[in-house]
């Protein structure tokens, strides 16, 4: 990331630029920024943008091979074309003799990186990957947005705004702009304030679901369980999700006889420290066994219903209620 913030800044451009990764809103970013610095004038003739599986390779390859009209350059914007992941030996071949006139800015959601066209763009281009931001670059980035506004909160509170909200930049900055409408004429921003605007992901909906479970509180857990049906959650996807906080619990219980700390927790299960956390005071609810046990059976539910011997919706209730009441 930091090349490319590089060549945005001197101008000194590659010829193709891959831009990838799980955080969409970072993608979304850095390609508006590349695209202005590239045409700042906004020209729209020598500009031409492609979306999705069922580009026309000659068509595309016959522009970029055609001069730019009254131009330096000529700019090719291509999302989503599947160009990254699939075999594509026309454009790996052109990436060979690129013109230099031409600039190509690609944007894919999924990228092999054994692939000729990936290799080939990587010798002439840069490939960028946008990987889920750290804790402490997402707590360094609200803060920036609060205290832009001349709002201040304190560490604890911020944790609390990040449990609810996620690690999705994109989300992040919807929340955050919430919070700062509901606190004008407010310098501090409170748990109060982060509880009466934001909107819980509903993978912490799970895991509240499942801190529910952990402490034996079945009416609670139930509760939660028809919340998340009637906000049209699908019951496979609920089950998928506890089945993934189970697996998560049980390999937090696992590091914890092992004696590692919040910090490696967090980066094996690829979550944030704050999160981390979380599974740790979540996991110490739960013996090993049961959850080894409630990782099994959440998988023989997955097959039970696929397989048409139970319902989706009665197979969650069915696990909450089990491991709810065990002593």
């Amino acid at each position: 990331m930091k090349e490319l913030q590089q060549d945005i800044q001197t101008g000194n451009f590659r010829q193709a630029y891959l831009l990838y990764g799980e955080e969409r809103f970072l993608v979304q970013q850095y390609k508006h920024k590349l695209l202005e610095a590239l045409n700042p004038d906004g020209d729209t003739m020598n500009m031409a943008s492609y979306e999705g599986k069922q580009i026309d390779m000659g068509q595309m390859l016959q522009l970029a091979d055609t001069l730019p009209f009254l131009s330096q350059r000529r700019i090719l914007l291509v999302e989503n074309s599947g160009f990254f992941k699939n075999k594509c030996d026309p454009l790996a071949d052109y990436l060979k003799q690129v013109p230099e006139y031409l600039y190509m800015v690609f944007v894919e959601e999924q990228v092999d990186k054994r692939s000729r066209v990936y290799k080939g763009l990587g010798k002439i281009g840069r490939a960028v990957e946008f990987s889920v931001q750290n804790e402490k670059t997402l707590m360094r980035w609200v803060l920036k947005m609060l205290s832009d506004e001349g709002k201040k909160i304190t560490k604890k509170d911020m944790e609390l705004f990040l449990s609810k909200v996620g690690t999705d930049m994109g989300n992040i900055y919807q929340e955050t702009q919430k919070l700062l409408a509901y606190t004008i004429g407010r310098d501090v921003v409170a748990a109060q304030d982060i509880e009466a605007v934001c909107v819980t992901q509903i993978t912490n909906k799970i895991f509240d679901m499942v801190r529910a479970v952990a402490d034996r509180n079945q009416k609670k857990a139930l509760e939660l369980y028809e919340d998340l049906l009637a906000l049209k959650e699908p019951p496979m996807r609920i089950l998928f999700l506890l089945a993934r906080q189970f697996r998560h619990l049980m390999q937090t219980k696992e590091m914890l006889e092992e004696g590692k700390g919040q910090q490696e927790i967090g980066r094996t299960l690829g979550v944030p420290g704050f999160a981390a956390k979380n599974y740790i005071n979540c996991s110490r609810g739960y013996d090993g066994k049961v959850l080894r046990d409630a990782v099994e059976d959440f998988t023989c539910a997955e097959e039970d219903v696929k397989n048409g011997r139970l319902g989706d919706a009665l197979s969650v209730e069915l696990l909450i209620i089990q491991y709810s009441a065990r002593a």
